[in-house]
């Protein structure tokens, strides 16, 4: 679990040279007030920037830098975890990026991009994103996850559990089975060499066998005849050179039009929703009398307006899409026509190659003819032979490399089977899914929403009433989505302290009673926080009115002189809470 202790910044927003100081450990609850503008979640961007080098809110990092000192903007943070002491020292105008444990600073001499991913990775064993998700929950530029895309959201929960390293083992094994892919690729290759050169040798020893018993004008006669075959080969390769010339110029060709295609085909599968909008609108149009949202009669010139402004734009893009799918037709055609011709030419490439690896035997048997227009002794005939054992022995060698990687290329197909989203994570998601499930339906009773919400394994949402009415996150009102939000926040915090993975002390909500809520689910909310072990819970609100005397350490944030400063004050809590 990380401790977080104290949090110190200067010259950061609106806050000058005089250091604010906040204790983040010492007490269960903290109110936090203060005018709009005044600094009160400047807090929040200090503690995001300082540990993940980026602010909570939408600002960009030169513009956190005070104003009116121009300089000298930093911002410290202490924490725990575990026996070992940490200090974090972030700053702007001068840079400044220093990680402390127990004393000692860390190594800095690595890029400070990766000096952030050892903090991320091997201290704080969590990223921005799932930080946010379980230590802050804000009605500003807080995220909530439901209105998070579904691979966000499975990141998030990746994160949560832990199991994020099987994405990272994942992509370190496709760089493997990268590597392995060229290695096989070298060794057949190998092998081909070689049984190019064991045909050749063998057909060597044949000749020196032979041409100890032909005469020296025969062994001219063949050198003349194998010259020929070379010729013949060349005058082929010379004009097969011709027609490859414009292989690169029809592959370039083919890639832009294949891009073109890719293009095309996204504009018409938009064009396609815009169809399907426009349709819908002209159907209502045609069909409907009554406003559905006023109840009224729609008037029938209003009617007749939009009919003939749906039915128009209907046309145009009927019209439309009807050109694009002849363009993307015609698209298709010549690049079918020119990746047909890239198939003749990859054969005639081919033939190509071969022309030349066989003029290369071929002009290696002319010079070993015409070293041999005496007969050849029995030690040339030894010799040939040795070397033709040597070639079948790297031959044998080779076979068995290639078997090895092969079967290797299957393990690691296996592994990556397992590490894929669909293995060992999806089964380990499925396992803990009915233990996020219940948290989360848990904290929606407390909160007096009374409804069964279920997240599947692709996290994506299933809401029933209690009439087993079906309903999705979008369908509520603030109010309600703002219950669910919450739900989820301690769900997900539950869940980080059952793995270990994102645990930590501080819970910050961010105007979250200011929001949606009424008053049943504020004060449900507050005894959720209540029911909260080892969590210091900080509730940045303007309702300092309503939420005086409910906690036990208040921090008012103020601006005189354009430049923030904070006062601490214990209260006594009312008796009601």
């Amino acid at each position: 679990m990380i401790i977080f202790k104290t949090l110190k910044y200067k010259n950061l927003l609106s806050t000058g040279d005089q250091e604010i100081e906040i204790d983040l450990s010492s007490s269960k609850s903290t109110l936090i007030v203060g005018h709009n503008g005044a600094g009160k979640s400047t807090m929040l961007d200090a503690l995001s920037f300082v540990l993940f080098g980026k602010p909570h809110r939408p600002v960009n990092k030169p513009q956190l830098v005070n104003s009116v000192n121009g300089k000298r903007c930093r911002v410290e943070i202490d924490f725990e975890i575990g026996p070992k002491k940490y200090k974090i020292i972030r700053g702007l105008k001068p840079n400044i990026f220093e990680i402390w444990a127990d004393g000692e600073l860390i190594n800095q001499d690595s890029h400070s991009r990766d000096y952030q991913k050892h903090l991320e990775s091997n201290i704080l064993k969590l990223n921005h994103k799932s930080f946010h998700q379980v230590v802050v929950l804000g009605s500003g530029n807080f995220i909530p996850f439901m209105q998070m895309p579904c691979h966000t959201r499975r990141a998030v929960i990746e994160e949560l559990l832990d199991i994020g390293i099987f994405s990272k083992m994942n992509g370190l094994l496709k760089i493997e089975q990268a590597e392995l892919k060229d290695k096989i690729a070298k060794t057949v290759n190998e092998l081909e060499v070689l049984e190019s050169k064991i045909a050749m040798q063998t057909s060597h020893i044949h000749q020196l066998e032979d041409i100890s018993k032909q005469s020296t004008a025969a062994i001219e006669a063949e050198a003349a005849k194998v010259q020929g075959e070379i010729d013949v080969l060349v005058e082929k390769n010379d004009s097969l050179l011709t027609a490859l010339e414009e292989i690169s110029d029809l592959k370039d060709k083919f890639k832009k039009l294949s891009s073109k295609r890719v293009q095309l085909e996204k504009i018409q599968h938009s064009m396609g929703d815009r169809l399907k909008e426009c349709s819908k609108e002209l159907s209502f149009y045609q069909n409907e009398e009554l406003c559905p949202t006023c109840s009224q009669v729609i008037a029938v010139s209003r009617r007749e307006e939009k009919l003939h402004v749906c039915s128009t734009k209907y046309n145009e893009l009927i019209t439309g899409n009807n050109q694009l799918v002849e363009t993307i037709a015609d698209t298709t055609k010549e690049e079918s026509a020119i990746y047909e011709k890239l198939q003749r030419l990859g054969k005639l490439n081919n033939e190509f190659t071969n022309n030349a690896t066989t003029i290369k035997a071929l002009e290696t048997q002319k010079k070993s003819i015409e070293m041999k227009k005496a007969e050849v002794n029995a030690g040339d005939l030894k010799r040939a032979n040795e070397e033709l054992e040597q070639l079948y022995d790297q031959r044998y060698k080779t076979v068995d490399r290639k078997a090895n990687q092969m079967e290797e290329r299957h393990y690691n197909n296996s592994i990556a089977e397992l590490l894929k989203d669909t293995g060992i994570k999806t089964k380990i998601i499925g396992q803990y899914l009915p233990v996020m499930n219940n948290l989360i339906n848990k904290y929606l009773k407390i909160l007096d929403f009374f409804v069964l919400f279920e997240l599947d394994e692709n996290f994506n949402e299933t809401i029933k009433s209690r009439h087993r009415d079906d309903f999705s996150y979008s369908s509520f009102s603030e109010g309600e989505k703002d219950r669910i939000n919450l739900a989820l926040l301690f769900a997900w915090r539950q869940v980080g302290k059952i793995k270990n993975s994102c645990d930590t002390n501080i819970l910050f909500l961010d105007e979250s009673f200011d929001g949606s809520l009424d008053g049943d689910g504020a004060d449900n909310l507050l005894k959720i926080l209540d029911t909260l072990t080892d969590t210091n819970v900080f509730v940045i609100s303007h309702k300092a009115e309503i939420l005086d005397g409910k906690f036990p350490t208040k921090l008012t944030f103020t601006r005189p002189n354009n430049f923030t400063i904070m006062k601490t004050e214990t209260e006594k809590l009312n008796a009601t809470r």
